[in-house]
């Protein structure tokens, strides 16, 4: 059963990190208003201090306060935004995507994985090849043009000898160019997304089941 952990959980309720942030700001609000009484009790009478100076120390309170809550306020915007892509990739959870890599898997029966091309610019001459787990190329197809962007494609399992491939994993690899001179190319594979974890900073990652590393929301190129 594939499930949320209680750390993304824990994200999505909040908690009492904004609570410790605002206790924060108050008791640094209040050091400074302290210190500044303590001042104006202890100053020498026969020179007191001017009002330009007493302003300028109200002044530095006001800007350490705004600071302060400007943090606070920014700290929970990202703490929504987190919340909200945790439940975005919750959402994936079950769901087939396209994230890079060059992997392409085989079953018994001949079916396979889809794979993904994403260009950079559209090129004139793109070749795909397919190879197995020597580095042997048994499948090579016919170049042809590709605009810019994500494209996936499926290769039925028929090898260049006419024979269906071995149960596997094989390997693809993508060539692209326009006027002869290369594209930026990035080659994806497909993966079942299985859980929802978070990272250092709070980000989701999504656990893919061992096809590849977790990703993030950002290494999603396509939906499947």
């Amino acid at each position: 059963m594939s499930t949320i952990d209680a750390a993304t959980l824990n994200a999505l309720n909040g908690g009492a990190a904004a609570a410790n942030r605002a206790s924060g700001a108050d008791d640094l609000q209040d050091s400074f208003m302290t210190l500044l009484v303590t001042q104006l009790r202890n100053q020498d009478p026969m020179n007191p201090m001017e009002n330009a100076e007493m302003t300028s120390q109200l002044a530095q309170i006001n800007t350490v306060s705004g600071i302060q809550e400007l943090n606070t306020t920014l700290a929970a915007i990202t703490g929504q935004l987190d919340a909200g892509q945790a439940i975005q990739a919750a959402g994936l959870i079950g769901k087939g995507v396209l994230v890079p890599g060059e992997r392409v898997l085989v079953g018994e029966d001949g079916s396979t994985t889809p794979f993904g091309v994403e260009l950079g610019q559209a090129a004139e001459d793109v070749r795909i090849t397919i190879r197995n787990e020597s580095g042997e190329v048994v499948r090579s197809f016919e170049p042809f043009a590709l605009d810019a962007g994500v494209e996936s494609f499926t290769w039925n399992g028929e090898m260049d000898n006419g024979e269906t491939a071995p149960k596997g994993a094989y390997r693809v690899s993508v060539e692209a160019s326009v006027d002869g001179e290369a594209v930026d190319v990035t080659q994806l594979n497909y993966a079942l997304v299985n859980g929802v974890s978070l990272d250092a900073q709070g980000g989701p990652r999504l656990d893919l089941g061992g096809i590849s590393e977790p990703v993030s929301l950002a290494d999603i190129r396509q939906i499947l």
